[in-house]
């Protein structure tokens, strides 16, 4: 009978512990070495709530923050927020393979090794700055907050501008409970964490009266482009053939034997020059025209003229993924071109599967979940959510972009930083440059922005040499934008 009790008594711990607590932190200590020097810092994982309009906790959201301990001083302490992206995906990627203090055990190219663990990364920006990771609802441990009487309106949750919301008011709570208001201000996104970050630059701004020193886009996603298969669109994508058929040795002899950097601005003109009006022209181009602006695509894309010409011109990037290698019987990754996939059979126009993203969740998964409970002991009986639920997902009145520039205007402090990676298939490098030169069409901010490309995919850092450079060149930038002491804000003539 004792043994009976004893045994409910754990199952109902486990079944309270499968709840979300609307309010928790656990804070441990630790040390990492950081380009040589030992850095001493404290890591909370816990979790903040979201409030209704009536004031009642209506979900959490889980978090980790990271504190460098030998700072007396926050005043000119930066603190970095980093979101990820999917829409639906966890603050995972960036935290434990750029810019924590601890990464995942990888290989120098990104690939999963066993056994499964963490490591130091000795380029983390923890030195020059503090960091939080951000989980939206559904994504890691965060959730909604069940209830009998809950009746939780999820479109207040699930959109572009509803997710700028509630996070926009999220960070003021953490800013103001971790006495953060007079420290300069970052925030940092991947993929759609980018397309988020941009909107929160203007929502904190002239919701909060939250002035930022800095936004960082990753791989941005801009939904202006993406998907719209369109002669923009579909013009954009031309560079990134060139630099994943070169990564594999596709190209013609002339530019193989070229270093990428050297041959991305060739292709990219002939994007924007040649191929971006040939598109525009449609079924009326001549026809003379057509072929000859095959044959250059071919030349620059590792494609054959007919295929490109059976395409219309208007090669999809799943077919690319299919036909690169097709002959070789492989296909490549959707977010870093680096990655080899295997199909069922070598016919088909689209790959069967993304074979980087299949590598990242064997690797990710068992890191993040022994990361958090091990070394930060934060343990819950919840399912860590590397991508959850949060369909449908509203995407109309996107104004994101111009959020960014508006911010940026109104603010004479705010610089932006973008980072791309070469090989990267689904938001391109090649877009990211066009995102930003569209999100100020005057020019006049121009002097602000700043582009950083690398020679990997979406999460460039999974490349050992670059995830020095990216954090180096994301070092720098956070260095040189706070500004100098008695420096005003101000435009100057």
């Amino acid at each position: 009978m004792r043994m009976l009790v004893l045994l409910c008594f754990v199952c109902t711990l486990y079944a309270q512990n499968k709840s979300i607590e609307p309010q928790s932190a656990i804070t441990t200590e630790h040390k990492v070495t950081i380009n040589g020097k030992e850095i001493p810092y404290t890591a909370t994982a816990g979790t903040q709530p979201v409030w209704d309009k009536d004031g009642k906790a209506v979900a959490s959201l889980f978090y980790t923050y990271y504190q460098r301990t030998d700072i007396s001083d926050r005043t000119n302490r930066p603190l970095l927020i980093s979101f990820n992206g999917g829409p639906g995906s966890a603050s995972v990627w960036m935290h434990i393979a750029y810019t924590g203090p601890r990464i995942l055990k990888i290989d120098d190219e990104g690939f999963p090794v066993q056994p499964y663990g963490i490591k130091e990364n000795p380029h983390s920006v923890l030195d020059v700055t503090d960091i939080v990771y951000v989980n939206p609802v559904n994504t890691g441990y965060s959730r909604f907050i069940n209830s009998p009487d809950s009746k939780i309106d999820k479109k207040k949750f699930f959109g572009i501008n509803a997710d700028i919301s509630y996070l926009a008011k999220w960070i003021n709570t953490f800013v103001t409970r971790n006495n953060r208001w007079r420290s300069p201000k970052y925030i940092i996104g991947e993929s759609y964490g980018a397309t988020r970050v941009s909107g929160l630059a203007l929502a904190l701004q002239n919701s909060h009266w939250m002035y930022l020193n800095g936004v960082v886009l990753v791989s941005p996603a801009d939904y202006k482009v993406l998907r719209q298969n369109n002669p923009v669109s579909i013009a954009l994508n031309l560079p990134y053939y060139t630099a994943t058929a070169w990564y594999h040795g596709k190209l013609d002899k002339k530019l193989q034997s070229q270093d990428l950097l050297d041959i991305l601005p060739e292709a990219e003109n002939f994007a924007l020059q040649e191929l971006l009006p040939a598109l525009a022209q449609g079924g009326f181009i001549d026809k003379e025209h057509r072929k000859s602006i095959a044959t250059k695509m071919a030349y620059y894309s590792g494609l054959s003229v007919k295929k490109i010409i059976q395409h219309n011109l208007r090669v999809p990037t799943s077919f690319f993924w299919k036909d690169l290698l097709r002959e070789q019987s492989f296909t490549v990754g959707r977010l870093d071109s680096r990655y080899l996939g295997v199909d069922k059979q070598d016919a088909g126009t689209r790959p069967d599967y993304n074979a980087e993203l299949t590598s990242w969740l064997h690797s990710f998964t068992p890191a993040i979940n022994y990361y958090l409970r091990e070394h930060l002991n934060y343990k819950t009986d919840l399912a860590y959510n590397m991508f959850g639920s949060v369909h449908p997902w509203d995407r109309s009145n996107d104004n994101t972009r111009d959020n960014l520039r508006q911010a940026m205007a109104q603010n004479p402090n705010l610089q932006v930083m973008i980072q791309s990676g070469y090989y990267d298939g689904a938001t391109t490098y090649f877009n990211a440059k066009y995102t930003m030169w569209q999100i100020d069409p005057s020019g006049k901010l121009k002097n602000r922005f700043r582009f950083e490309g690398y020679r990997s995919g979406h999460m460039m850092y999974l490349r050992k040499e670059d995830l020095k450079s990216s954090n180096n060149h994301l070092r720098e930038f956070i260095v040189k934008s706070i500004p100098k002491a008695k420096q005003s804000a101000k435009y100057k003539k």
